[in-house]
């Protein structure tokens, strides 16, 4: 079956899975110098990891040659020359009364558990600086998504954006313990390990290294070919992401139209290439650590050779133990790259959600400042469009021209078939997004000139979709307001005759709301956010086809609550059933995105224009289904 979707929708899914799994460069010090910015409050901490590393190296450095002195002088009692360093031969002398190996071994026994807990206490100062500064990370990527108008809502997957406040935070946080301080680290370790060889023995050295270029030359094919089947792997790994998230949310469709059998060949065929693709990344990664494995056997090798004759066999054992420590780092090198790659990956993912500028601003300080010079108006309620145009995309308008007068107190409905600008309206109210051209204004001031804040205090809203929070009934009543206490809900609660369910509930208003608020019918949904808007006190009033999905008998009580709201606000409705709106003060017909007809339901019925052939055709509807029975 060929797949219905045009060709532009496959290309979006594409794009936004390959953009959402694309590989940046190993090391990208542009990303990394911003991201310094969340490091800087923990620099302490930063540089404290940093000069760890230091007694780190030596500490690792000591139990290799406590062995070659043990070995050189005590079991085959060669004569070691003078050293510079007198005090380690002090160090390593034994005390009258102690045999030296058993001194040494003491020594050995302390180094390694000195070793251990400064090992342990860098890993957790690293791990620790790093979520620190994540945290900050976290916290502000989730702060600008809420300063993000509605419209970029409209337009970027919520999938995505939880990946860039999670996980894509999480893998620059892996990037602080297993990536970038990693591999300073372990650079830093193998330099000092071929210093220290050099000033053992140059000669023995010189040998020694010579395979070096030889895996240098296999960890950068290493790179290029890990890189392919690296990214393979994550694009696959998303799509086995979208498949999944996919059926899940249409379960209800997938089971009802029996497509379990089809769902699961599509599933096999993605999960089969990603083993294969994580095969082949294996495959890399064994063959890089066979070589370093490799590398080190005859590095072995050359050293003995090498060394017969003219070099102890302390000293042979201490090459042998720096040299495969030196190359440790590289047989890790696999995970390493791939976190740094995911790392900078993320970084950039995050970097480019935290540079989109917010459409809807607060006016700036001058202009704050400009209007609080003015003498503020009194806070009553009126509203007025002058001229708006509004376009979601483009010039598509969807109001054109727009222009009408709400008095204080007064109570109006929008009409008009749907895509006629009615919720438009009252998003542009409520500035959720900004008009194209005119203006809107409160009271006498334009939207622009109020805080967003202010804005949404004044302006209640009633949503047709009800969204409930997690958390106690009352909870989602208040909504954080400090303000609100226990009285105010049941209050509001009470007016819109909400309390009857509640009060019916065994822990009431401290009942448990679940996930989008499942264990409430729909209209026990609308009701609690009747009595949200109510007990929120603002001086507007939008309801947004509030009462679209409620029963006929719930629907008379919620009418009663609703005039209760009403009472003393400016009030904005919009409703599909004309029958909900006909006491209402004034009626403003919609019609392709311009006002065409505006009046009391007497008068445009009078009118006998648009507002009267909607009306007909609602109330000849039912009566033509009930003759269809």
């Amino acid at each position: 079956m060929s797949d219905p979707r045009p060709d532009g929708e496959k290309r979006d899914g594409l794009d936004a899975i390959l953009e959402e799994e694309a590989l940046g460069k190993a090391v990208d010090r542009a990303l990394l110098g911003r991201l310094w910015a969340w490091v800087v409050p923990y620099k302490g901490q930063v540089a404290l990891t940093i000069l760890m590393v230091a007694p780190m190296f030596a500490l690792e450095l000591a139990p290799a040659w406590i062995v070659k002195t043990g070995i050189d002088r005590w079991i085959l009692g060669v004569e070691a020359p003078p050293s510079e360093m007198g005090w380690l031969d002090q160090l390593l002398t034994a005390p009258e009364g102690i045999a030296p190996l058993v001194w040494l071994a003491s020594l050995f026994l302390a180094a390694s558990l000195s070793s251990a807990l400064l090992a342990y206490g860098h890993m957790l100062l690293m791990v620790a600086t790093g979520q620190a500064a994540m945290r900050d990370l976290r916290k502000q990527v989730f702060d600008h998504i809420q300063s993000l108008h509605l419209g970029f809502f409209d337009s970027y997957p919520v999938g995505r954006l939880v990946t860039r406040a999670t996980s894509d935070v999480e893998h620059v946080a892996e990037m602080f313990s297993q990536g970038l301080v990693a591999f300073v680290t372990d650079v830093f370790k193998m330099l000092g390990f071929a210093v220290v060889l050099f000033l053992v023995n140059a000669k023995l050295a010189l040998w020694t290294f010579s395979v070096v270029p030889f895996l240098a030359i296999a960890a950068v094919i290493f790179r290029l070919k890990v890189r392919d089947a690296f990214r393979t792997t994550r694009v696959l790994l998303a799509r086995i992401n979208a498949t999944i998230q996919e059926t899940v949310t249409g379960m209800k469709v997938v089971q009802l139209f029996t497509r379990e059998a089809r769902n699961l060949r599509d599933f096999e065929d993605l999960n089969g290439a990603h083993r294969d693709a994580w095969h082949r990344s294996i495959w890399y990664d064994s063959a890089l650590f066979s070589v370093v494995e490799l590398a080190s056997g005859v590095i072995v090798a050359i050293v003995i050779w090498v060394s017969t004759g003219w070099a102890t066999a302390g000293t042979i054992y201490l090459f042998i133990n720096y040299m495969r420590r030196f190359f440790m780092p590289l047989r890790d090198l696999s995970a390493k790259y791939s976190v740094m790659q995911s790392s900078m990956a993320s970084i950039e993912r995050i970097f480019q959600l935290l540079d989109t500028e917010p459409a809807i601003q607060d006016p700036t300080p001058e202009r704050a400042r400009h209007v609080a010079g003015r003498e503020a108006p009194p806070a009553r309620g009126e509203i007025e469009f002058e001229n708006v145009w509004f376009a979601y995309n483009d010039e598509e308008w969807v109001l054109r021209d727009v222009s009408f007068r709400v008095a204080p107190g007064e109570k109006i409905a929008f009409v008009g078939a749907t895509g006629a600008g009615k919720t438009t309206v009252i998003n542009l109210l409520t500035r959720l997004y900004e008009v194209t051209r005119g203006r809107i204004l409160l009271d006498g001031a334009d939207l622009r000139d109020i805080p967003q804040a202010e804005l949404r205090r004044r302006v209640g809203m009633v949503l047709q979709d009800v969204f409930l929070f997690s958390g106690s009934i009352a909870d989602n009543l208040a909504l954080g307001r400090d303000d609100l206490g226990h009285t105010d809900i049941e209050r509001a609660a009470t007016a819109v005759e909400a309390d009857r369910f509640i009060q019916a509930l065994p822990q009431g208003y401290e009942t448990e709301v679940r996930e989008r608020g499942t264990n409430f019918s729909t209209g026990q949904r609308q009701l609690l956010s009747f009595a949200r808007a109510l007990a929120h006190g603002s001086d507007v009033l939008v309801l947004d086809e509030a009462t679209s999905s409620i029963d006929t008998e719930t629907e008379a009580m919620v009418q009663r609550g609703i005039h209760v709201l009403m009472e003393g606000k400016t009030s904005l409705v919009i409703a599909h059933r004309l029958s909900t709106i006909e006491d209402v003060d004034r009626i403003f017909v919609l019609h392709h995105g311009e006002l065409a007809e505006s009046g009391s339901h007497a008068e445009l019925l009078e009118h006998d224009g648009l507002y009267a052939r909607l009306l007909e055709l609602q109330t000849e509807g039912p009566s033509l289904a009930a003759a269809g029975r």
